[in-house]
């Protein structure tokens, strides 16, 4: 006959699950600076490549380089259409400038005024594309040199 685990038991388990469950969780989440580092390093690589590579590469799931943790690479052009998108390959093509978040945020408009300034961050709520809930991101957008438009990637918070 099985002996019954006592509570301290149980509760040891359940803490030890808990704390393995969330720094797997943390180590699937991506932060502001990885954020900037992969928009850096899509810039470079729309210098290397050309943008028509680049963007391909950006929006190719399989591709390590530009999908770590939840963060990924989304490209426009400077009139609002979608080049290149690392987590939903139906936007590209489209032309999202009227695209709103939730809150009314014209979200491609204000990304293209922040990379039009140099660079900068841009806060909303977007839809994670993990778990498909309404969460507030920030991106940063960086202009590109080579090409009429620009490329993000965001943080979820």
């Amino acid at each position: 006959m099985m002996k019954p685990y006592s509570l301290v038991q149980c509760l040891v388990g359940a803490t030890m699950a808990f704390s393995f469950q969330s720094s797997a969780l943390a180590q699937e989440i991506g932060n502001r600076d990885e954020a900037k580092a992969m928009v850096d390093a899509a810039v470079d690589h729309v210098k290397k490549v050309g943008p028509d590579q680049a963007f391909k590469d950006f929006s190719d799931k399989a591709n390590v380089t530009w999908h770590k943790k939840d963060l990924y690479v989304m490209a426009y052009r400077n009139d609002g259409t979608c080049v290149g998108h690392g987590a939903n390959e139906r936007l590209i093509g489209k032309n999202l400038m009227e695209l709103k978040d939730p809150n009314g945020k014209f979200l491609i408009k204000e990304l293209l005024a922040a990379a039009g300034k140099g660079g900068g961050w841009v806060e909303y709520e977007w839809a994670h594309p993990q778990s498909k809930k309404l969460e507030s991101k920030i991106t940063y957008a960086q202009k590109l040199g080579n090409f009429d438009g620009w490329v993000g990637v965001g943080v979820y918070r």
